[in-house]
């Protein structure tokens, strides 16, 4: 590491530092303000032609630019809040500080200033020091292009320089996060209680998904990483928790692209004496509130596209989806066998194992899901491809489901919850079937989950949405990386390869 001759040079200069007195790395440092509160706490002078302050003030920040003059400098310095000129000179902070400073801090550096606000000559508001302190030497070279990296994956690796390159990338992690409590505070307002289930778990369950696997060395035990909350969360709507919710991590062992990262956020809701149609209702006031939250419009821009959330939210039936959106014959959603001839000639792989439901999942997945832009709620699934779902009163084949799908992309799903007990041992068994048949994301058996609601649970919706999508729709990202601050990445032998 820090072989290159630029980061030795700049080792070189901090033993020198070291050498003449000056910590390159000093503690317990103190500033009075950010930049932003700096410009505005003597924005007067600009607006008063006033050529400078009289209060001497303490801030901080990285180095971004500078510019040596003789006896003076004048550099840019960038804290989380914004940027501002700074200038000193063999004047004001003495001519042995200066010449120290001028051959070994550098651009990358962060520092410590005290000085007042003034106007320079060409009217620019900046600081004129009187105090420098090199806060923390940095060793590693920033890149030449101020506006950012070009390399788009270093970008992802590499976090902690996107947003020394880029304060928008900053801007964007701090709008997720209000986002995030926004969620959290929206559910606590209507009486939810959040908690916190196992992140391992004895069986993986809770949604169709390849698990990751670790081992309890103690117990001698396989234990699988959260696929989703959903099991453990009805087990206390069981206890009588009515209305929960547990917004964490979860781990899927699967592939990486534009809206799938192995290891995602997610919040799930269980709220009982409440069904799947009030969970459409209170999504949509989620919605309006996140809206708002962030001062976005009705109508958003999402690339190329538009989402219209002025309007009601669209509701249709699954199977009416396929034929009015997928423009599939009636005929053909009913019948496996013209499905996997319709599947085939139009050039998608089909299992012939699959049953009816699967196969109706591998049309909507593939005729209609892209085509959904504005926000739709897509209702009543086959209750094949929904294991842990109610089935309808009024058609057995039909479970009382949704899922919320924005610019072609699914960010949530809900539905009235089985409390049958006997019902969900079947279905797991059903599941089991599906495994050997060569569904490798088909649930387990969970005997303890069915014992649980054999204690009886009460009529319960539940619904989970995931964070990470909605975030790239609030934020208009094309990529899940753009959203997660550490995204999952294929490892390279040597980073610097990248540079």
């Amino acid at each position: 590491m820090f072989e290159n001759q630029l980061e030795i040079q700049r080792i070189q200069k901090a033993d020198e530092l070291r050498n003449l007195g000056v910590n390159p790395y000093p503690h317990f440092l103190k500033k009075d303000m950010n930049i932003k509160e700096f410009r505005e706490k003597f924005a007067y002078i600009a607006e008063n032609e006033t050529k400078k302050a009289d209060e001497e003030i303490v801030i901080s920040g990285r180095i971004k630019l500078k510019r040596v003059a003789g006896r003076s400098t004048f550099a840019n310095i960038e804290d989380e809040s914004g940027n501002v000129q700074i200038y000193y000179s063999k004047d004001s902070i003495g001519e042995e500080n200066y010449l120290k400073f001028k051959k070994n801090i550098e651009v990358g550096d962060i520092i410590l200033v005290k000085g007042y606000a003034f106007l320079t000559g060409t009217g620019e508001f900046s600081m004129h020091v009187s105090n420098l302190i090199l806060a923390s030497k940095a060793i590693s070279i920033l890149p030449e292009k101020f506006h950012g990296l070009a390399d788009k994956e270093l970008r992802y690796r590499q976090r902690y320089l996107d947003m020394i390159m880029d304060p928008s990338v900053r801007v964007d992690f701090e709008k997720r996060s209000l986002i995030v409590r926004t969620i959290r505070r929206f559910f606590e307002d209507r009486g939810f209680l959040e908690v916190e289930t196992p992140m391992m778990h004895p069986i993986a369950g809770g949604a169709n998904a390849k698990p990751f696997i670790t081992h309890h060395n103690a117990l001698d035990i396989d234990r699988y990483l959260k696929i989703a909350p959903e099991l453990y969360l009805k087990r206390l709507v069981v206890g009588g928790m009515n209305s929960v919710f547990e917004m964490n991590r979860c781990f899927r062992n699967e592939g990486m692209d534009l809206t799938h990262n192995p290891e995602f956020t997610s919040i799930e809701f269980y709220w009982a004496w409440h069904n799947y149609f009030e969970a459409m209702d209170l999504t949509e006031e989620l919605f309006n509130e996140l809206l708002k939250t962030l001062n976005l419009g009705e109508i958003l821009d999402y690339g190329d596209l538009k989402i219209d959330f002025s309007k009601k939210f669209q509701r249709i039936k699954y199977l009416d989806a396929l034929v009015q959106i997928g423009e599939i014959s009636p005929e053909i959603i009913k019948d496996k066998d013209e499905i996997l001839k319709k599947l085939k000639s139009d050039g998608f792989e089909a299992n012939e194992k699959l049953d009816l439901g699967h196969l109706q999942a591998e049309l909507f997945d593939n005729y209609v899901e892209s085509k959904l832009i504005n926000p739709t709620f897509i209702t009543d699934f086959p209750v094949s491809i929904s294991p842990l779902s109610r089935r309808s009163d009024k058609d057995p084949e039909i479970a009382e489901r949704f899922e919320l799908y924005i610019a072609g992309k699914e960010l949530a799903n809900a539905f009235n919850e089985l409390n049958d007990p006997l019902d969900q041992y079947e279905r797991f068994k059903t599941q089991i079937e599906a495994k050997k048949a060569g569904d490798d994301e088909a649930h387990e058996m969970d005997e303890d989950y069915v014992r649980a609601l054999s204690y009886a649970m009460p009529p319960t919706v539940g619904w989970g949405l995931g964070v990470d999508r909605l975030v790239m729709i609030l934020l208009n990202k094309a990529s899940i990386r753009d959203v997660i601050l550490f995204p999952a990445m294929k490892p390279i032998k040597n980073l610097d390869d990248k540079e």
